[in-house]
């Protein structure tokens, strides 16, 4: 009986024998199980990370599996007593093929990681990236995608996007408004502060603290300059910032300060 099963075992095709075969199953089933819990432990660690963003998370999952089969490959190849060093060499030399083939894609991938990682932005936030503005959408593996002001959604590869100089307007919870404006020389300057001022003190939007800033800030051929600087909520920005411009025509008109405008004097002798 005995025998006979050594027989069995024995019997084979060239290399390939039932008791290599059998070894082999044996292999494979331990190696599937040992990767099937080792999945199952990297999934719940990462489940359980906070600073992980999903998408990435879902990246690591199906990487490992990857990097787990190919490994299982191999042993089971051994098993079988195929020369798995000629099994590397080839995986490796498909690998580089497959890396310079898409290479962009890789690079944007790699990118992507990146900004998942570091998150300089994240959606919702408004961003400036290389004169693209707009409000993230998504931050995915290879593109970050834009809504910009005027509904239009623009797709920047990551690469480009790890490479550029980002503004990201979202990130604090205050912003600061900046003006410019002019009036004309007949006008004294403390009306035209005081102007200004009120405009300032009719919004309710623009926060006391930090202080706004009203100075005179120069003189140019057909006007003076005035300077106001205020400090709102992030949201506000753009409401507050429109609003002024609209408020000071009234609070010039109230005071009597004279609007300036491009002129020339000429003088007849």
């Amino acid at each position: 009986m005995l025998e006979t099963i050594q027989n069995i075992l024995g019997f084979g095709v060239g290399e390939f024998t039932v008791g290599g075969i059998l070894s082999a199953v044996v292999v494979f089933v331990i190696c599937y199980l040992v990767m099937r819990i080792l999945n199952t432990v990297i999934g719940k660690m990462l489940d359980k990370s906070k600073h992980l963003d999903k998408t990435i998370c879902g990246f690591i999952k199906t990487a490992a599996k990857i990097l787990l089969w190919a490994l299982t490959i191999i042993i089971v190849c051994d098993s079988l007593g195929i020369s798995t060093t000629s099994l590397v060499a080839l995986l490796s030399i498909v690998t580089l093929a497959l890396s310079l083939s898409v290479q962009n894609i890789m690079s944007n991938l790699f990118s992507g990681i990146t900004l998942l990682i570091t998150k300089p932005f994240g959606a919702g936030d408004y961003v400036d990236i290389s004169g693209k503005a707009g409000t993230v959408k998504s931050v995915g593996l290879f593109y970050t995608v834009l809504d910009t002001i005027d509904n239009t959604v623009v797709s920047i590869p990551n690469a480009d996007a790890t490479a550029a100089s980002v503004m990201n307007y979202s990130r604090e919870p205050r912003r600061r408004v900046d003006f410019k404006f002019t009036a004309s020389y007949d006008s004294p300057t403390e009306d035209v502060k005081a102007a200004l001022w009120d405009a300032i003190n009719s919004d309710e939007r623009i926060l006391k603290d930090p202080a706004p800033f009203v100075r005179l800030s120069g003189y140019n051929a057909s006007d003076i300059e005035y300077t106001v600087r205020v400090w709102v909520d992030s949201p506000n920005y753009w409401d507050v910032n429109f609003a002024m411009y609209e408020k000071v025509r009234e609070t010039f008109k109230d005071r009597g300060v004279q609007m300036a405008y491009s002129q020339l004097d000429v003088h007849m002798k």
